[in-house]
């Protein structure tokens, strides 16, 4: 009885398994007929561009360190956002920032690990201390190097083909406040202290040679320390020779706690300083000390007319996007790293001996103004902004070129 209920099931399978092959024989309803759909494009090569940035990001002017990488980043980011090419290849713009400490041992150090990554272009460094011996290794190397913030001549002035800058130099910088001090706030007896940097004596200098022309009379210059924190000896005999106008040549992490001291010892001066001085921070780092009008410093670049405006944007931009306000140069890094990328197009390559050139011939439409080089690498007709301050904050007195 088992066996012939198998056997019948057995049949009932094979009728339903051929049943099965015979619908899956069956031709299909033919399709449709559609347009071909076009061949997916071959993804393009990527050019992978690597731009070093150095700065001071660590030690007492961090914060202008942090703001001129913060400015790099926002450049490397809208480059590769727009998809920019370089020849036929799609780049992508990568950032190898580094922290030098505002120290020339460790920017030479870093400066070396930027050539050794191979970096298609440099922009920084921050402290012409720092940004004068790091050159020679770029100039070596053959890697295009623009300075945002370093203003000692020198630097521009050694023989080497790949140094530039987008800011004016001390020249112009140290011989405006020179002339200002002495032709606009009537300074008669002047006084003169500077750290003994690259930077400082470099601007301080720059001063000096150009407010004795103008007519004033310089009653003392003496020496502190990028680092130092007590100045009363030397203002105390600064004092004596009882100066209206105190120039001082250093970053602002010094001139703060100078200022207080001034303060403390009642000296009725004008006190000056470069654009190491002319920072929003200055205002925080001196308290009430800083008077209204009593400081008088400026910025190595300016803008004004047309590109005021789109300059500002940019400023509520970066605030919107890092939580704090620009410090001084970041728009400088932003143009900087841009200057460099429209080089490259322009050459069709990333290569530095093949794009070089092209920085030489550059003429861009920056955010702080229209950037063209002399035959030093220096900023042709660059600009200089006056401030002062007022109820603690940073004012403009005017842009002078």
């Amino acid at each position: 009885m088992q066996m012939k209920w198998t056997a019948v099931a057995l049949a009932a399978l094979t009728l339903v398994a051929c049943g099965k092959k015979e619908e899956a024989a069956a031709p299909a309803a033919a399709p449709a007929p559609t347009a071909a759909a076009p061949a997916a494009a071959p993804p393009a090569e990527m050019l992978v561009v690597k731009i070093g940035h150095v700065a001071p990001t660590s030690g007492a002017i961090a914060h202008l360190g942090k703001d001129n990488e913060l400015g790099a980043k926002m450049a490397i980011e809208d480059l590769n956002a727009k998809g920019l090419k370089i020849g036929d290849k799609t780049a992508k713009f990568e950032l190898l920032a580094e922290d030098d400490a505002a120290d020339p041992k460790q920017g030479t150090a870093v400066a070396q690990k930027l050539v050794d990554s191979k970096v298609n272009g440099v922009v920084g460094h921050l402290n012409s201390g720092t940004t004068i011996p790091a050159s020679k290794l770029y100039s070596d190397a053959g890697i295009p190097q623009i300075s945002p913030s370093a203003t000692n001549p020198k630097y521009t002035r050694q023989g080497f083909k790949t140094t530039f800058r987008v800011v004016a130099d001390d020249t112009q910088l140290g011989g405006t406040l020179g002339k200002y001090a002495v032709e606009t706030l009537k300074g008669k007896n002047i006084a003169v202290i500077d750290d003994r940097t690259a930077y400082g004596q470099g601007v301080a200098e720059e001063f000096e040679k150009a407010a004795k022309a103008a007519g004033g009379t310089i009653v003392g210059h003496e020496f502190t320390t990028d680092k130092s924190t007590d100045f009363n000896a030397i203002l105390t005999k600064l004092k004596g020779a009882k100066p209206d106008v105190l120039f001082f040549g250093g970053m602002d992490a010094v001139g703060g706690p100078m200022l207080k001291q001034v303060k403390q010892l009642g000296m009725n001066v004008k006190f000056m300083g470069g654009d190491g001085l002319c920072t929003g921070e200055l205002a925080k780092l001196a308290g009430d000390a800083i008077g209204e009008d009593m400081v008088v410093c400026a910025e190595a670049g300016g803008v004004d007319g047309d590109f005021k405006a789109p300059l500002d944007a940019w400023k509520t931009k970066f605030k919107e996007k890092n939580g704090v306000d620009v410090q001084i140069y970041a728009p400088y890094v932003y143009d900087a790293v841009n200057v460099l990328a429209a080089a490259m197009v322009k050459a069709g390559s990333a290569e530095p001996e093949k794009y070089l050139p092209e920085i030489s011939k550059i003429e861009y439409k920056g955010l702080t103004g229209p950037i063209a080089f002399d035959e030093k690498g220096d900023i042709k007709n660059g600009a200089l902004t006056l401030y002062t301050y007022k109820g603690g904050a940073r004012t403009q007195i005017a842009v002078v070129r």
